[in-house]
């Protein structure tokens, strides 16, 4: 296995030199100068000519790509444009709220997605498998924006029961905490629970049918025991795939998430940076967030060796 995960490594490396390359000169594309957005629509032309030297942007761009690559290479994330402060420092300052978001979302998403799918598929054809499929078509349809939004206005604007905006640690005050994370939890949560549900329907569908499970219920084994030790063990495989990829998706439905419910997580901080063209910012989380999808990947990967034994890592 230390030889596998070693080669995997490895072979991200070029993934992530390619996502660096991809990254630092798409953004260059969008329409705007850092430097007036900067200083506003009313600044000197002179002064504009200062503050690019002074970033660096009248170089080259090749320049400055390699530039970029030097100093990323030594660690070194530069300095945001707009905040004036070190890059790293900042997106630690956010990384928690994003992360807490990221996993009280996902574990709302597990407990109604593994539940109900392993339910649909033990009654298959049956109204609670109709109720299923249209939770799902449902899941899988709505934008994730509107349906935050409809929250926002619903729960918060209409009824009051949640604030519209805010952020408050739950490790310093779980209840508050809580109160804020709710909506936007649940918000994301439930279109996620949607993918990993059909997936877990459709695995476990599969394994029903194998003539091992035949076997468990001809011997008299209770269903309960059928389903949660033969069944769901061998069919969590593929399901575990979706949750890998889900999760490092979480980045993206963050940037909606955080935007709408004013979450100062990692996913508002690139909106803003965006918005600011704050090119170092947008280089560094984005490259960051690259590492932690790799890296999730290849945990999701070592886990199919528990899940299935047939599986085996081999250098």
């Amino acid at each position: 296995m230390k030889i596998y995960l070693i080669k995997r490594l490895i072979q991200s490396i070029p993934v992530l030199l390619l996502i660096g390359v991809m990254v630092f000169f798409l953004i260059r594309l969008i329409p705007g100068d850092p430097a007036l957005v900067l200083l506003g629509e009313r600044s000197e032309p002179g002064e504009v000519e200062a503050i690019r030297h002074e970033m660096g942007l009248d170089k080259p761009i090749y320049i400055q790509f390699l530039i970029w690559v030097s100093k990323m290479s030594r660690g070194d994330f530069g300095k945001s444009i707009t905040y004036q402060m070190d890059i790293i420092h900042l997106i630690l300052q956010r990384l928690p709220v994003t992360l807490t978001f990221g996993v009280f979302s996902t574990l709302l998403a597990l407990l109604i997605s593994v539940p109900s799918g392993i339910i649909a598929s033990v009654h298959q054809n049956t109204y609670k498998d109709y109720l299923f499929t249209l939770f799902a078509v449902f899941g899988v349809s709505i934008p994730g924006f509107w349906l935050a939004l409809m929250f926002v206005i619903f729960f918060s604007v209409k009824l009051g029961w949640f604030p519209t905006m805010g952020y408050v640690s739950p490790f310093e005050n779980f209840l508050k905490g809580m109160h804020h994370l709710i909506l936007p939890c649940v918000s994301h949560g439930v279109l996620l629970a949607a993918i990993i549900a059909r997936m877990t329907r459709s695995s476990m569908l599969e394994v029903l049918r194998q003539d091992y499970i035949t076997t468990a219920k001809g011997k008299g084994l209770p269903m309960f025991r059928v389903v949660y030790k033969h069944a769901l063990k061998n069919a969590f495989a593929p399901t575990l795939t979706v949750i890998g990829f889900q999760l490092g998706n979480i980045l993206g439905g963050a940037i909606i998430t955080e935007t709408i419910f004013s979450l100062p997580g990692i996913g508002q901080f690139i909106y803003s940076a965006i918005g600011q063209r704050d090119y170092p910012v947008i280089q560094a989380c984005i490259l960051l967030t690259a590492v932690g999808v790799v890296l999730i990947n290849i945990f999701v990967d070592l886990l199919y060796s528990y899940f299935d034994p047939r599986v085996r890592y081999e250098g």
